[in-house]
């Protein structure tokens, strides 16, 4: 008798030791979730932070016990706090033990939580550490350290794979880290959401696929977002610049002309074409300077002025449309100032007895000079503070040998910002 009455006792004590365990885990969560309701709520910080320090308190004593340690709601709470311990404190060395406990009491919350009692806790927390470590990744890539910003922003990735901010910031410290593999799969993402700044995007992605070296997808990329966004002008320019890299000028002048077809007003379409003839003759007249063949390098200069002419009429058209293109008027002054400066450089190359060759030369790079004075004025005219319109109208103050404009222009030149 004596034998059954003490069994019982012994019961007893097990099964009230077990309810207070239970208790523990309770008042865990009782008090994280006063905490969540309070944080964020200036007037009561001090509340809050005294709900989560008695949470913590008892979350240990029920993760400690052998008979709630390892239930599902133990793991989830424990996770909770210390997620929310973690992102509270501002000091790594102190902060990151905190996050590695929460972290691993979710993996466990979720590998137990087979029936997703607890799924609401366990994603909210999640979010927590995504926090925390976007608030790592921004510190680490202020500071340059930009492989570390990367692991840190693809874990809030991770969590939160639709957010394009995390996306974004994940792409961008890969790239900076020149990991171009996983920030083009991020970029490549950002493109199917609706991330504000996608028309960016397709130029930064198209720039990762030329640093790695595939000029396809490079051109691909930037054909597309000239298809999405046809207005944005520097999608247009780097188009025309990898279709000219990958021997494509055909293609692109074909593509441009079928629009010009369709929009024969279009004044920005005419700048593109002779932006892209421009180039190639930008291209002709680099290939020329380190021709040794005295054939080929008349054969390239052959196309360099070539090129250079029909982007002229090019840009011709376009001011017909509107005088006040700023850029329209930059660059036709730029292409018909080019040979002119050839002209003025190789006369001044010519020997001492060659006067009359001399004086023919520099008067025929004073006429070509004078082709150019009405939209190198036109395009200060537009925009006086335009670094390029500047220079390009002192090289033709140089080239007529007006010193006193010349050195007029260099003022304005210097008193631009320094970052201009």
């Amino acid at each position: 008798m004596k034998i059954k009455l003490l069994m019982a006792g012994l019961l007893g004590l097990v099964s009230a030791t077990a309810f207070a365990q239970k208790g523990e885990l309770n008042t865990a969560k009782e008090e994280y979730e006063k905490y969540s309701g309070l944080r964020g709520q200036a007037a009561m910080a001090t509340m809050a932070n005294k709900s989560l320090s008695t949470a913590k308190e008892s979350i240990d004593k029920a993760a400690a016990n052998e008979k709630t340690a390892t239930m599902p709601l133990t793991y989830a709470v424990k996770g909770s706090i210390y997620s929310a311990l973690a992102l509270q404190d501002t000091v790594a060395a102190t902060s990151l033990p905190l996050f590695n406990t929460a972290e691993e009491a979710l993996k466990k919350a979720k590998e137990v939580d087979t029936k997703g009692d607890n799924a609401k806790m366990i994603n909210d927390a999640y979010l927590n550490l995504a926090q925390y470590q976007l608030t790592k990744g921004v510190k680490e890539y202020s500071a340059g350290k930009y492989d570390q910003a990367y692991k840190s922003f693809d874990f809030y990735r991770t969590v939160a794979p639709e957010d394009t901010n995390a996306i974004y910031y994940t792409g961008l410290a890969a790239a900076n880290a020149k990991n171009y593999p996983a920030a083009i799969t991020n970029y490549t993402k950002l493109l199917t959401t609706n991330f504000s700044k996608n028309q960016t995007t397709y130029l930064d992605l198209s720039s990762l696929y030329l640093a790695s070296k595939d000029t396809t997808n490079a051109l691909k990329t930037v054909t597309d977002g000239v298809a999405k966004y046809p207005a944005n002008s520097e999608l247009r320019k780097r188009e025309i610049e990898i279709s000219l890299q990958t021997g494509k000028e055909k293609e692109v002048v074909d593509k441009i002309q079928a629009a010009l077809a369709n929009d024969p007003k279009n004044k920005t379409l005419y700048y593109y074409a002779g932006l892209t003839y421009s180039q190639a003759g930008d291209g002709y007249a680099n290939s020329a300077k380190t021709a040794k063949d005295p054939a080929t390098k008349t054969k390239l200069q052959a196309s360099k002025a070539e090129a250079y002419g029909k982007a002229g009429e090019m840009y011709k058209k376009a001011l017909e449309l509107d005088p006040n293109y700023f850029e329209a008027n930059l660059n036709l002054g730029y292409i018909i100032l080019n040979p002119a400066i050839d002209s003025y450089n190789a006369a001044n190359k010519l020997p001492a007895n060659k006067q009359k060759e001399y004086d023919a030369a520099i008067a025929k790079a004073k006429a070509q000079f004078d082709l150019a004075k009405p939209y190198l004025l036109k395009a200060v005219e537009l925009q006086p503070k335009s670094l390029d319109a500047l220079q390009n109208l002192r090289t033709y103050y140089q080239g007529v040998r007006d010193d006193a404009n010349a050195a007029k222009i260099k003022a304005q030149i210097d008193a631009l910002p320094a970052n201009q």
